[in-house]
């Protein structure tokens, strides 16, 4: 399986009954894998649960069209090596 670059586009309401609108560049096997990714990265982030979460778009894009230079990096590299 590939890792594959999407663009998630949402809203999350925050503590004080604020709306926030969102849209973050993942890298994942799937639509699955980057909606996990998302949640664990809004909850640590902000401290909002899955609840407090409107996801309004999902979509896979090619690495030239993501604005984020880490994941735009990560996905021009052909391999990451991880020494223990």
């Amino acid at each position: 399986m590939a890792v594959r670059t999407f663009e998630v586009t949402g809203e999350m309401k925050l503590r004080l009954g604020e709306r926030r609108k969102f849209r973050i560049y993942l890298r994942g096997l799937g639509e699955k894998d980057v909606l996990e990714k998302l949640y664990s990265l809004l909850g640590s982030r902000h401290k909002v649960t899955r609840n407090h979460v409107k996801i309004t778009g999902i979509r896979e894009v090619s690495p030239d069209d993501v604005e984020d230079v880490y994941v735009k990096a990560l996905a021009a590299t052909d391999r990451v090596v991880l020494y223990a």
